[in-house]
């Protein structure tokens, strides 16, 4: 493979999008969701739009939607009833002491919490609250266009998209960096758009919280986010997770050129290969570091590959490209760098740090990576 000479590889995604235009069913017995919108400060217009989204999410989801604005609903008795509570683009000061208590109990025994936009806007002296939500917002610019990167396509609630997702929505900067305490879902290139202040900038996030699940979106201002397929289905996983609702989320495939650190390889536009690409022009001793994959708990690694060179072996290793090695696999040559084949090896499950693989063989032209996945 020697079309051009090896030279330092851009870092980029080249996820496909799966394109989805319709909200996926799951298998789950009914429950009951609690929408909440009361706004004790700036009120979004597009309030109405996001509760009539989620009604119709409930609808094909196999849940049912109480919306209000009435903070008597936050009662040890009333909430529960509920699977989860959304906060949609609430602000302000929105419950008294007796109610935060409640809402307090409810999560930490079991109960789940969606923080939509404003709901970082929301009860700025609640510690507690300030804990659940994972930030409270700052600023933000003007609506504009932001390509956001996807770090989690693990989580039901991404899935269905690609490394990268590009949309139009208010783009809040938070007051703090919640990654220490969360798991980062998707993070703004700042980039791509003007206003932004973080560096380092989460805006989908979710975490555990006492018994009970949390998870935060900040997108969601605008009145079109609620007829975008792509931002319902982001919505709709987020509220599976906090009801713990969810049937087992498919293993979607993480593309070879989705790497966030390297040595030697590079991206290689090829025929055939998902998203017309593939991680290539590896060589012996190269490697591919993805922080956005996790090897805990995972005991398989299957691989599209092809190779019009030598062949070779794929290590999968934990935390670095000297880490912990969970398992190993053989490439064959396939005959040509566009005729694809799968490989597949069983890991040790003892991994706990995001995933490495190395690539050795012979010298020259090793053999290419389409897609692969952990399960």
């Amino acid at each position: 493979m020697t079309t051009f000479s090896r030279r330092t590889a851009l870092i980029a995604g080249g996820l496909i999008v799966a394109g989805l235009n319709t909200e996926l069913a799951c298998a789950v017995a009914p429950y009951q969701v609690l929408v909440f919108s009361k706004t004790a400060g700036f009120r979004h217009d597009s309030i109405p739009a996001g509760i009539q989204a989620i009604r119709d999410l409930g609808a094909a989801n196999g849940f049912t939607v109480t919306a209000t604005e009435d903070a008597n609903a936050f009662t040890t008795a009333s909430l529960a009833a509920y699977k989860a509570v959304v906060f949609l683009s609430t602000t302000g000061d929105v419950l008294n002491a007796a109610q935060q208590t409640a809402f307090e109990s409810y999560i930490n025994g079991g109960g789940g919490y969606v923080g939509v936009h404003a709901a970082a806007d929301t009860e700025y002296g609640w510690p507690w609250y300030g804990q659940l939500v994972g930030a409270w917002f700052h600023s933000h610019p003007h609506i504009q266009q932001v390509t956001a990167r996807v770090e989690d396509r693990t989580h039901q609630s991404t899935t269905h998209l690609g490394a990268t997702w590009v949309r139009s929505d208010e783009l809040y900067n938070y007051g703090t960096n919640p990654r220490p305490n969360v798991r980062v879902l998707i993070n703004l290139d700042e980039s791509t758009y003007s206003g932004g202040n973080m560096g380092d900038h989460p805006i989908a996030w979710y975490h555990a919280q006492g018994s009970g699940r949390s998870f935060y979106t900040g997108f969601g201002h605008t009145i079109a986010s609620y007829s975008e397929p792509a931002f319902r289905q982001h919505l709709l996983g987020g509220i599976q997770y906090a009801a713990g609702a969810t049937s087992t989320p498919p293993v979607i495939p993480i593309e070879g050129e989705a790497f966030t650190s390297q040595s030697g390889v590079q991206i290689a536009p090829h025929n055939g290969a998902t998203g017309g690409r593939t991680l290539g022009y590896i060589d012996n001793g190269d490697w591919a570091g993805y922080s956005q994959v996790s090897t805990a708990g995972a005991t398989r690694f299957t691989a599209r590959i092809s190779s019009g060179g030598i062949g070779g072996t794929i290590r999968i290793r934990s935390g670095s490209a000297t880490g912990p090695i969970l398992g190993s696999v053989a490439v064959p040559v396939t005959g040509g760098w566009e005729n694809y084949q799968t490989v597949t090896t069983a890991l040790t499950a003892s991994g706990t740090g995001p995933l490495f693989l190395t690539f050795s063989g012979g010298s020259g032209a090793l053999f290419d990576v389409d897609n692969f996945s952990l399960s």
